[in-house]
């Protein structure tokens, strides 16, 4: 988040950081965190911020972040070694 608003205009200006302010977002945030824990809000805006998709009939649940990158390769192994890349694995996206 922090860096978020370091390098994001309209992120600054809908959390109403100016150019004029000399809050920092790194002191705000943690700011922000300890009024919440101080209060025990956090349990409360959690759920409430997961009711939103339970509503859908969307499950919330713990995940793991992946960094990929997909690049775009021919399929074919019809190549002089018969094969595909050393480093090359197939993944589907959607039915693709």
């Amino acid at each position: 988040m922090q860096d978020t608003l370091y390098e994001i205009e309209s992120m600054r200006r809908f959390a109403g950081f100016t150019g004029d302010t000399n809050a920092r977002p790194e002191t705000t945030i943690m700011n922000f965190r300890h009024l919440l824990e101080r209060h025990e809000l956090t349990a409360i805006l959690f759920e409430a911020i997961n009711s939103h998709p339970k509503a859908q009939g969307l499950l919330v649940s713990k995940g793991t972040m992946l960094d990929a990158t997909l690049i775009h390769v021919p399929s074919s192994t019809k190549n002089q070694e018969q094969g595909r890349g050393p480093e090359m694995h197939q993944i589907k996206k959607g039915k693709q």
